[in-house]
């Protein structure tokens, strides 16, 4: 499908979502817009990659890529025709913490489309002649991964900084074991992970609250009600202060360069939003872009963001430069860490980031996709629909010593986890 419906126009995004409990005990939220016939469906179940067995990473992967590759009466070919005849997008994937699901349908055409989902999560094939083709295509791209300093530093890095734990080990898989997964380790962690509990349903579109209902009891009342996890330890973003290279033969260094972060639930998170901003977040007017780039010319991108998992919040960045100045690039930003964690943002600073974070927040629920996509992230987190009125006054609320007093928390000493690859100087 081409076309994404129109987010609805609202003062207040919190009293447009509804609480929907089905008769069959699923919760769901729903904004109703009939702005355009379209529905857009998005859903996650908590246990993604981390769920892979220690032996079998990238399972998680396989089994995103492979449930729609035929279900029941259909095989894959004619499960994407049908599909396609009637301009339905349907697709899985597979992250850290959940596999996700995303489903957008003509509002005529929303009970086929929801009945080729509940094929999907209830009666997938895995042919095996299907899981060895989907297999193959994840191992095409490991082996181009071998020679991609991007992939090769992400990779460095995701080791080090998780040793012996489940987040350390590679989504996609890893060549030396691809080849032995196979169709019953899928049919294992799908009867492992595909369950109610954890369950997380986001719909926005032309769709009323009573049709919704009925068509989720039908689409995901048949799986488990209870899943089986196995428990994912809590860890803290390891090795910080040292520095790792990775030998290959490229004109430009990789980096990438972390610490521990803020947890979304900590008082001080908001704070850190608007902090990283200005150190790194703000792209043409981040700290780190202004010196490594602007007033130095050594890398024609340089960021930091937040990310957290489940079970591990984290500051991390990247950059690229010349081998020949990827010591002094690493150089300049781990002072310029020190010296926004000794001295904050300044008024100025502080103003535009504050500005910028809150107008461009509508931007995140511009069409109904992304708005279902918030829906689930809100339930995932474990916030309440409020949140989508409150956020935005979270950053208003960041004054200078509250800004300051998080760039601190968050930078610490300013030591940093560095991997690089390439052939880089002073390093």
């Amino acid at each position: 499908m081409t076309a994404h419906a129109p987010a609805v126009a609202i003062a207040s995004r919190a009293e447009h979502v509804q609480r929907i409990t089905t008769p069959g005990g699923l919760e769901a939220w729903l904004v109703e817009s009939y702005a355009v016939p379209l529905v857009a469906l998005e859903f996650a179940i908590r246990g993604g990659a981390a769920q892979d067995p220690q032996d079998k990473p990238g399972l998680a992967t396989l089994l995103a890529g492979t449930i729609d590759e035929g279900a029941g009466p259909y095989d894959a070919r004619g499960f994407h025709r049908a599909i396609d005849d009637l301009a339905i997008h349907l697709g899985f994937g597979a992250d850290r913490d959940a596999i996700s699901g995303h489903m957008q349908t003509l509002s005529r055409n929303v009970d086929e489309a929801f009945g080729l989902l509940k094929l999907a999560l209830n009666d997938a094939r895995l042919d095996k002649h299907d899981v060895a083709r989907v297999r193959s295509q994840l191992a095409a791209e490991l082996k181009r991964d071998v020679n991609d300093p991007d992939a090769v530093a992400s990779k460095a890095f995701r080791e080090a900084a998780f040793p012996n734990h489940p987040y350390g080990r590679p989504v996609r898989g890893d060549l030396a074991t691809i080849e032995t997964l196979t169709r019953e380790d899928l049919i294992a962690l799908r009867e492992r992970l595909f369950a109610r509990r954890d369950l997380k349903i986001g719909v926005v579109g032309a769709i009323d609250a009573q049709k919704l209902s009925d068509l989720l009891d039908a689409t995901f009342g048949g799986l488990a009600l209870q899943n089986d996890l196995a428990p994912v330890a809590p860890i803290t973003l390891a090795h910080v202060g040292e520095r790792r290279i990775v030998d290959l033969d490229v004109p430009q260094s990789t980096i990438r360069f972390g610490r521990p972060g803020i947890t979304k639930r900590d008082p001080d998170y908001y704070a850190a939003v608007v902090a990283n901003h200005i150190l790194g977040a703000g792209t043409f007017t981040s700290r780190l872009f202004t010196e490594v780039r602007e007033k130095r010319g050594m890398a024609y991108s340089v960021y930091s963001h937040l990310n957290e998992y489940d079970e591990c919040a984290m500051l991390i960045g990247a950059a690229a430069t010349k081998n020949e100045r990827a010591g002094e690039a690493i150089g300049v930003i781990a002072e310029e860490f020190k010296q926004f964690a000794e001295k904050g943002p300044t008024e100025e600073e502080l103003d535009k980031a504050k500005k910028f974070l809150i107008g461009s927040y509508a931007l995140r629920f511009d069409t109904s996709t992304k708005v279902a996509s918030q829906l689930v992230n809100l339930q995932l987190d474990g916030f309440e629909p409020s949140f989508l009125d409150e956020r935005n006054g979270k950053i208003a609320a960041v004054m200078l010593d509250d800004c300051r007093r998080a760039a601190k928390r968050l930078l610490g000493d300013g030591d940093l986890l560095v991997t690089v690859v390439g052939k880089p100087a002073g390093v």
